[in-house]
Parts: C-alpha cells; structure tokens; sequence
C-alpha cells in the first residue's frame, strides 16, 4: 500500500480557522492509532497581510508572504497545499505557478459540492474581498447556480462580524448575527447557504438554519483526505 500524502496548510488566514481545519482533518481521517493519522504541515502565519485591503488596492500585496509559506511547506515536504482562507484564493494562480505541487482550491470543491446536491441558487457568507473580487459567484455562475448575496449594508455587517471572530468573540451575540445574516439570504430565495469565509463556521452550524449549510472548510477536508489517500 502506499505511503499517504503530506499535506501543507497555509494557515494563519486566520489562526483560529486553521486551528479548524487543522482538527477537521484529524478528526475526519479513518484512524486508530497514531501512525494511521496523515503527516500534516502548518505554516500558521498571522503576518500575512490584509487579503481584504490587498484586493480593494488599499494595502499590500500578500502574494510574496504567500508563496515563501507555500514553498517552504513544499520543500518540508508537503505534497499539496490547503489554504485557509477562502479570499486568498483570489492569489491562488500566483501562488500556485510558484510551485511544483498543487493547491487544493477550496472555492472550486465547494462549487462541486453545492452542484453535486443538486442546488440552483446559493447564498453566500463570505468576507467583502472574496465578494468584490466575485469568487464565488463566478465560480457558482460557471456551475449553472445562481448566487445569492448580501447587499452592501448587511455586506459591512458579515464582515465586521468576521473581524469579531478572528478577535476571539465567539459568543452569543456573534452567534444571533451569523444567524440573522444567514436569515437574509434565505428570504431571498437561497436553496443552501455556503459558509465562504472560514471564519463564519465557527458561529454558524447546520441546526442554526433551516437549510443545507455548505461548510467550505468541511469540503476541503474531504478533497484533501481523499487526495492525501489516493
């Protein structure tokens, strides 16, 4: 049988969403006992500058930060990388003609996933770079989904909720909010929500809402375990 696949996770985007998926992935790989557990390695950066300035042309490019993580994660070894963050995959193409090993594309499997279920329209919970820079909804238009998305008041509103979570506040209060936010697109006609920022599952769970919740860190894991496998 042949050796498993290293798996490189270009964390830090943010410290606790790579914790996330760092712990999905132990706790979704078919093991009992520790050497039956993938080779994991974390290059949890939290200087990586803003993804969300960057594109809206108000700070500094990520993209060098980026891929001396991604390289150094390739020559510690890793066979693919993961991305913690869904709007950093805005740099995906940069930093992936910067390697010889392939990046994992959160946004693509969880378009294969919302496709595979058989959705037409998605809501979409994501931070305001990933919105503007529409990597979401191109992808879903691509698929033949409709998306469905915030307008630029509740927009403010999911983002300052995400910079609350990356602060620590996980409480009830963020909670209601990740909640109302959801509310939104579901009134206006959304058949599954997609969790597109990695911050937003850590408030925001299946039995919040009425609908199928598509977690975009949950999804990663799954491709990545299966690619890790085969």
């Amino acid at each position: 049988m042949a050796e498993p696949k290293t798996i490189g996770i270009l964390g830090g985007m943010g410290p606790a969403a790579t914790v996330d998926l760092f712990d999905k992935l132990v706790r979704a790989t078919d093991a009992a006992t520790d050497q039956d557990h993938l080779r994991i390695l974390i290059d949890n950066n939290p200087r990586i500058p803003n993804r969300n300035d960057a594109i809206a042309g108000r700070g500094p490019s990520p993209v060098p930060a980026l891929i001396a993580g991604a390289r150094g994660l390739e020559r510690e070894g890793a066979d693919c990388i993961l991305i913690s963050c869904n709007t950093a995959h805005f740099f995906a193409p940069e930093i992936g003609a910067a390697l010889s090993i392939p990046i994992l594309n959160m946004i693509e499997a969880t378009v294969d996933a919302t496709k595979a279920r058989g959705v037409k329209r998605a809501g979409v919970m994501a931070g305001t770079g990933c919105i503007d820079a529409q990597l979401y909804q191109n992808a879903l238009e691509r698929a033949g989904i409709e998306p469905v998305t915030h307008d630029p008041e509740e927009q403010k509103r999911m983002m300052a909720l995400i910079y609350r979570i990356k602060g620590g506040d996980m409480a009830s209060a963020s909670r209601a909010e990740a909640r109302a936010l959801a509310a939104v697109l579901i009134a206006r006609g959304a058949e599954a929500i997609i969790a597109g920022c990695t911050e937003a599952p850590l408030v925001l769970f299946q039995r919040d809402i009425s609908i199928p919740l598509l977690n975009s860190t949950d999804i990663l894991v799954e491709r990545a375990i299966a690619f890790a496998s085969a």
